[in-house]
């Protein structure tokens, strides 16, 4: 199922995306569905996908990000490739949605970046789980723009305000469930920045998959229904271009997955 968390006359809805309509789903929200043991309630009402605003498809418990999981983005900002994942936390405060605006304060940063990424959405309880049983622990996938601060980045040696800023993590549009996507380490993942592509590359080439980080982060936490994983961005940032650039006023930055979709945000400098 494609799955889409939406706001239609002022009340806060999810549905099944099925092409230009969204058949409206009766149980709550999104963790409420996937922590229900019945199938998807649909209530009869049906949206049209041109009437509704979009919403982020959840605010999750928990944000885990992996820095560095693609070899090549490693070795373009002059990093050693990792030989264990490397973890970090994004603030829930910094999720947006799909359309909303990515802002910033000019005297806080002025070298914003772009990191497009597959986001995991753990869908039950995982504690100590084996690689080969971790997909089971799903729900589903969403598309995750990890947007990062490089001066702050730099200046403060850890990536907590770099990383989790207000808006700096827009998700969506929608979650494709696990069933559709059988195989997660074979997807296209696309980045462009008013219209020039910058990043393309496979999900076949992260270092460590999605199977090994919930196995990983799952024997340091435990792991709720809505938790997210950012798995990690291709190479094609912005700070490693020659000579660097970086999103400004007026920016719309799109990352695309295939089969899950596109998440655009424009920008605004405060």
């Amino acid at each position: 199922m494609k799955l889409l968390r939406y706001a239609s006359v002022e009340t806060k809805c999810i549905g099944v995306v099925q092409g230009n309509d969204i058949r409206r789903l009766g149980n709550g929200g999104m963790i409420e569905l996937m922590s229900a043991d019945e199938a998807p309630q649909y209530t009869g009402a049906v949206d049209s996908l041109a009437d509704v605003r979009i919403l982020p498809p959840l605010i999750p418990g928990k944000i885990l990000a992996i820095g560095r999981n693609y070899a090549e983005h490693a070795r373009e900002l002059n990093n050693e490739v990792p030989t264990e994942p490397l973890v970090f936390a994004v603030m829930p405060s910094a999720v947006i949605g799909d359309g909303d605006v990515i802002e910033w304060e000019a005297d806080l940063t002025a070298q914003v970046d772009w990191e497009g990424e597959l986001a995991v959405i753990i869908g039950k309880t995982a504690r100590k789980v084996s690689e080969a049983e971790a997909l089971d622990y799903v729900f589903g996938y969403t598309i995750a723009n990890d947007v990062s601060a490089r001066d702050l980045q730099t200046r403060d040696k850890q990536w907590v305000r770099a990383k989790g800023l207000d808006t700096f993590c827009p998700l969506g549009p929608v979650v494709l469930t696990r069933d559709e996507i059988p195989d997660p380490q074979n997807l296209r993942i696309a980045t462009t920045v008013d219209g020039v592509e910058k990043q393309n590359g496979s999900t076949a080439d992260m270092i460590f998959s999605v199977r090994h980080l919930i196995a990983y982060l799952s024997r340091a936490f435990t792991l709720n229904p809505g938790d997210m994983i950012l798995t990690g961005t291709p190479s094609g940032v912005g700070k490693a271009m020659d000579p660097p650039e970086f999103l400004g006023e007026g920016s719309v930055v799109s990352v695309e997955i295939e089969g899950i979709g596109k998440l655009t945000n424009r920008c605004r400098v405060l």
